[in-house]
């Protein structure tokens, strides 16, 4: 089985006809290798959004390339599909599109980039098989880039750095790749290299390709703007950029080429060296060639663990995992939409699934694959896709669907929330619009919910303050319903297990911080670190567990 599998990244080997199990194993190479499943990451304002509206202008899934923040072109981002996210500038919301370049088909996740909405990244990282990290060459590595940046060393996922913003004065290139080595602990290989900066920027030479790609001010890249010169000594270099900046360029790359060599593809397959690209999103420049390079060395679709095994990409099989639910993406027809990574096999329309939390069968009429808010009715999808899956509640993050196996996709936890506040209503005439509001939203995983007095008593908790803002306005805007939040002094919501007496004396004793999830499990909220630790001291028989990945233990 082993044998059949590794074939598939030999292109030079002649694979000779299989019977039975093994034919299976190959049936859906084809499509597999196809297919490149991504996400963009960065901090605020690096360009994350940007870039990813040229990736799309690139592809043909959009004609103009919308503004993120610009009063003068009227068209938002598309990634930003959101009413919230066009009003303030940023993205609060994973968003998936899905479009075709050279024979590729790209799946592209613009994530959130604002620490609030940190842990829709996380998890949105679960679903991808590589990332384009987005640095500001001006500001350089920022607070929220390193910690995207653990999640995905954590994980061993392959990194491509594309360092925007050229067309500004910012860091010095070399100084920048080694603030970025040093702070984000990540090796380095400059496949671009720009020639001057800011207001002297003239462009980059393309260390993968050996071509020199111009640079001229508001005018797209194009075609023409791109001389092959795989001799740096041509003295067409010269001509094109000048003495003094092409003895520059000679001297950068000589010491580039001593320093790094070739690219080892191998080493970015397994996370142990990130190509680096230099351009200007804004410009549209240094995205075709990022893009270029990206469908050629990017991995494709990967194997993912469950509770029981680990699943290969081309397995017969279908097997998948929600990873991000949506609610409203619709706000006319109130439609909630479970996103859905598939790991193997076909997924089909109107195929019956197990559902393995709930133990039972499920289909789809209308599966979708999306360009943000706008999507398209589809037959099938293969590893890699992301497909999105009406949902009348069905759905928590993390759920698995297979033909009938038993099991359970690891990887996708809910954290302990590090803001609290407590839901009050300001419309007794709309509690159940507020009630669906909030159960609704607090689905989507970003916040949570946990309840006291039978859930009369309603606490969201929440890794940002702007969370808070998002919930009370979409509340508003999309169910009608008003409310406030009150702080409250918690330090840490921790699940708690343990045996049955002395978790049930616990919660008698500590009752007034006791709460329940949506789920009925039982949580403690703590009021202190020091809260915390005395509690689990005195209460060895009690767990305290900061991750909902309790529970998959607790099956185990």
């Amino acid at each position: 089985m082993q044998f059949c599998i590794a074939l598939q990244f030999a292109s030079n080997v002649r694979v000779p006809p299989l019977d039975g199990e093994f034919r299976l194993f190959m049936k859906y190479d084809k499509e597999i290798a196809l297919r490149r499943t991504f996400a963009i990451i960065s901090h605020p304002d690096a360009g994350k959004t940007t870039l990813t509206e040229k990736l799309l202008l690139f592809g043909g899934a959009i004609q103009v390339a919308g503004a993120v923040k610009s009063n003068k072109i009227k068209k938002h981002a598309t990634s930003d599909f959101m009413e919230i996210e066009r009003q303030r500038g940023i993205s609060v919301a994973t968003s998936v599109m899905s479009f075709e370049y050279d024979g590729t088909l790209i799946n592209l996740l613009d994530t959130p980039g604002h620490k609030d909405f940190a842990e829709d990244t996380y998890r949105t990282l679960t679903a991808v098989d590589s990332v384009i990290l987005v640095i500001d060459s001006v500001n350089g590595v920022e607070d929220q880039t390193r910690k995207l940046v653990e999640v995905c060393r954590m994980r061993d996922t392959p990194i491509i750095v594309f360092v925007n913003k050229l067309d500004r004065d910012g860091k010095f290139p070399f100084d920048l790749l080694d603030e970025i080595e040093k702070e984000l602990k990540l090796s380095l290989h400059p496949l671009s290299w720009p020639i001057n900066m800011g207001k002297e920027f003239k462009g980059v030479y393309n260390l993968y390709d050996s071509s020199l790609n111009l640079f001229t001010a508001n005018q797209k890249s194009t075609e023409e703007n791109t001389v092959p010169i795989p001799d740096l000594d041509d003295p067409i270099l010269d001509a094109k950029i000048g003495e003094r900046d092409a003895d520059q360029l000679r001297d950068d790359v000589d010491l580039l080429q001593g320093v790094y060599g070739p690219l080892d593809e191998h080493k970015y397959l397994e996370a142990k060296i990130c190509p680096v690209f230099f351009g200007s999103a804004v410009n549209n420049f240094g995205v075709k060639e990022l893009l270029d390079t990206f469908i050629r060395v990017a991995p494709a679709p990967q194997g993912r663990d469950t509770d029981t095994r680990h699943v290969a990409p081309n397995e017969d099989k279908f097997t998948g995992f929600i990873f991000k639910i949506h609610a409203n993406l619709d706000p006319r027809h109130r439609d909630r939409i479970a996103f859905l990574r598939v790991c193997s096999g076909r997924f089909s329309r109107n195929t019956y699934y197990k559902h393995t939390r709930l133990e039972k069968e499920v289909r789809f009429a209308n599966p979708y694959s999306f360009l943000a808010r706008e999507k398209d009715v589809i037959e099938e999808a293969f590893p890699g896709d992301v497909v999105g899956l009406f949902d009348t509640g069905t759905f928590k993050i993390g759920d698995t669907l297979t033909e009938g196996e038993k099991m359970q996709f690891t990887g996708i936890p809910v954290f302990s929330p590090e803001i609290f506040k407590e839901l009050v209503n300001k419309d007794p005439m709309k509690t159940k619009q507020l009630e669906k509001g909030v159960n609704q939203l607090t689905d989507e995983g970003v916040a949570q919910l946990f309840t006291q007095h039978d859930g009369h008593r309603k606490i969201i908790g929440c890794v940002g303050e702007l969370q808070f803002e998002v919930i009370q306005y979409r509340l508003l805007q999309e169910y009608g319903a008003s409310c406030t939040f009150v702080p409250l002094s918690f330090y840490k919501a921790c699940w708690v297990t343990g045996e049955k007496k002395a978790l049930e004396d616990f919660m008698r004793f500590k009752q007034n911080n006791i709460m329940k999830d949506k789920d009925g499990n039982p949580v403690y909220l703590a009021q202190s670190e020091w809260f915390l630790n005395t509690e689990r001291q005195n209460n060895p028989k009690i767990e305290f567990h900061f991750t909902s990945e309790f529970k998959t233990a607790m099956k185990d």
